[in-house]
């Protein structure tokens, strides 16, 4: 995720009413607190995927 990317809905309760979250080091990019369900959360990248080649196994083609 980018410096823009935020959430938009929360991962547990659905609720929008999100927040940067404020731990006790501050501000922490990626994590976010839920007012509605009292939950904090961290959102992040792990990697991007390649797409599969056309054609390999998988791909969900004709038998």
């Amino acid at each position: 995720m980018n410096a823009r990317a935020v959430p938009y809905h929360c991962p547990y309760c659905g609720d929008e009413n999100l927040w940067p979250h404020e731990g006790p080091e501050g501000s922490v990019h990626g994590e976010w607190e839920c007012r509605s369900c009292l939950r904090a959360f961290k959102v992040s990248m792990i990697k991007q995927l390649q797409r599969p080649a056309l054609g390999s196994a998988g791909s969900g083609g004709t038998r």
